[in-house]
């Protein structure tokens, strides 16, 4: 059960990235997720045991984190694009 609400928070935690920057994460669902646990990994480097945590993933840094991976990952794939 802990293994399924990591995987939802980090779905939220990426989707809320993706609707911060108004950028669409490649991958839908499934990047969302995955942009969410890199940025939660990414924002807990950057930021240990900030703010408020769930499942052990704090979540603060975990959407600043993911933030940044998907402001790194839209300049990679805009410059791939031209």
């Amino acid at each position: 059960m802990g293994l399924i609400l990591y995987l939802i928070i980090g779905g939220i935690i990426g989707w809320l990235a993706g609707l911060i920057l108004g950028k669409d994460i490649p991958g839908g669902i499934i990047g969302n997720i995955v942009a969410g646990i890199i940025g939660a990994w990414i924002g807990g480097m950057i930021f240990p045991d900030l703010g408020p945590v769930i499942w052990d993933m704090a979540i603060i840094p975990a959407l600043i984190g993911a933030i940044i991976l998907v402001a790194i990952l839209s300049l990679i794939l805009k410059s791939m694009r031209k």
